[in-house]
């Protein structure tokens, strides 16, 4: 694993947060999807890493699942609960500030 996936692993559940706060609900092949379209195929979003972390936002009370019947399937939407829709707000500060101090970091000029 690169670091790019491994920073990526790292900020899964803030990415979920992000995109559920930009819909009303998604289901998971749904949220796989818009991670492959958004980073151009650069990233991939496996269910093996996706599912998990769903189920400790839905037990940590951040996301709600609804099951729905669409052509003639169960399929499992996830929504923001109103904790997600806090917790997302705080985790995209967090993700900002971290940047911000790594943009910092790394403009730094070695002293001679």
């Amino acid at each position: 694993m690169n670091t790019a996936q491994q920073l990526f692993k790292g900020s899964l559940s803030t990415i979920i947060l992000k995109l559920l706060s930009e819909q009303d609900k998604m289901y998971g092949y749904e949220i796989t999807k818009k991670v492959k379209t958004l980073t151009n195929d650069e990233m991939q979003l496996t269910e093996g890493a996706l599912y998990p972390a769903l189920h400790k936002l839905e037990a940590d009370g951040l996301v709600t699942a609804s099951i729905e019947m669409v052509d003639n399937r169960k399929r499992k939407y996830y929504a923001l609960s109103k904790n997600g829709k806090k917790e997302t707000q705080y985790k995209l500060q967090e993700v900002h500030q971290f940047i911000a101090q790594m943009q910092q970091l790394l403009q730094l000029k070695p002293q001679m």
